[in-house]
């Protein structure tokens, strides 16, 4: 590891700032990128809200005796509990586990409020989900030259004013900051900084690289790559070649080149929402009627959104696991609720369910309607 690469005390952060230990040369201009991760989301607001669950092992969303876990606590994670998780393993992982149901109009209020922490300090803020997000602080309203500073006052401003805790990124790219920020998990701040930035690339294992799953992992290990030192001397083509665009984009993050911007306004693919049953449902008026809802939460959040969209889709989830998704495309974008549940009902006369159990029903609108993203750009500065 690189020790100046990965600073965590707050001591140490003083003295490099006071020793001007970030200042770039004075013919390079890189902008100052934040990537921060709440620690266990879901599972934090719990405890946050739910004293007698502090220091226990939780698991948000299933049960224990079926679904998946949404989010686990860190008390969980030492057990190998985590999201995507069947809950009925991770309940023999971890005997002990309570699970919780999931509180997302909380969760959604409570991220309201850490996003407006970040607002406060600049409008280049780019969400990712309710939890993380990515922040462009080279130009920011409390004028501070250094990213350092934010990410440890935003830190310190979620932890007194919500009781929460953060993990933070900083680097000059998205790759990068996102990267670091996965390192001192939880509670930690991790920095890489451009002349830093090959040297821990070509350290990072190959699964460690944010974008690379654990198929792909796979793939390039079976190629004879394992770290990003071995990704480095690849050829773009021969990345293009096994692994299509996203080599193309392989071999740019690799060599520290990932010139994406931070943008406030990014577009949402589709909106939507869908529910696991506690008892799989056979009977299509009990579909019906769960769809129905789905349809009303699904407007509502348009309108709130100001979005309207063209294609509706229903996705079912049957009791093997299996799952389909059905779609229907109106001739206009649209936000009516009367729209959206005709093509539903159109939906479900058309498809087949050959008498399956459904476990889980999902409604989600699609092809949104285009609008223009603003950025705002400021004078580039040189410390860190």
């Amino acid at each position: 590891m690189y020790v100046d690469t990965f600073i965590q005390s707050r001591q140490k952060y003083q003295y490099l700032l006071k020793a001007n230990y970030f200042r770039l040369d004075k013919e390079t201009r890189f902008r100052k990128l934040i990537h921060i991760d709440m620690d266990a989301f879901y599972a934090s607001v719990e405890q946050l809200d739910n004293p007698e669950l502090r220091g226990k092992p939780i698991a948000v969303g299933g049960s224990a005796d079926r679904g998946v876990v949404a989010a686990a606590s860190y008390e969980a994670r030492r057990f190998n509990v985590h999201s995507a998780l069947a809950s009925k393993i991770a309940k023999r992982r971890c005997p002990d586990l309570i699970f919780i149901r999931p509180r997302f109009d909380r969760y959604k209020e409570v991220s309201a409020i850490i996003m407006n922490i970040f607002k406060s300090y600049t409008d280049l803020v780019e969400p990712l989900s309710l939890d993380e997000a990515y922040l462009d602080v080279t130009y920011n309203k409390k004028q501070c030259k250094s990213a350092i500073k934010i990410a440890m006052l935003i830190r310190e401003e979620i932890r007194t004013k919500i009781g929460l805790t953060a993990s933070a990124g900083v680097s000059f790219n998205k790759f990068l900051a996102k990267t670091a920020s996965d390192i001192h998990k939880p509670d930690g701040l991790s920095v890489i900084l451009p002349e830093q930035a090959i040297p821990f690339i070509k350290q990072l294992p190959i699964d460690k690289f944010h974008g690379i799953g654990k198929v792909t992992a796979g793939r390039m290990r079976q190629l004879g790559i394992f770290s990003g030192a071995e990704l480095m001397k690849q050829e773009k083509s021969f990345l293009m070649k096994h692994f299509g665009k996203q080599g193309k984009h392989f071999h740019e993050i690799v060599h520290g080149n990932d010139h994406r911007e931070v943008k406030p306004d990014r577009l949402r693919k589709s909106i939507g929402t869908e529910e696991t049953f506690d008892k799989d449902i056979l009977e299509s008026e009990k579909m019906m009627q769960h769809l129905y809802e789905m349809v009303e939460k699904v407007t509502m959040n348009m309108k709130r959104l100001e979005r309207s969209g063209k294609t509706v889709n229903v996705k079912f989830k049957f009791s093997d696991f299996t799952q389909i998704v059905r779609s229907k495309t109106l001739n206009e974008y649209t936000v009516s609720k009367l729209a959206f549940w005709e093509a539903v009902e159109e939906i479900m006369l058309k498809v087949e369910l050959n008498e399956k159990s459904v476990r889980l029903l999902g409604v989600s609108i699609s092809n949104l309607d285009k609008r223009e993203e603003v950025i705002a750009k400021g004078q580039l500065t040189l410390d860190f």
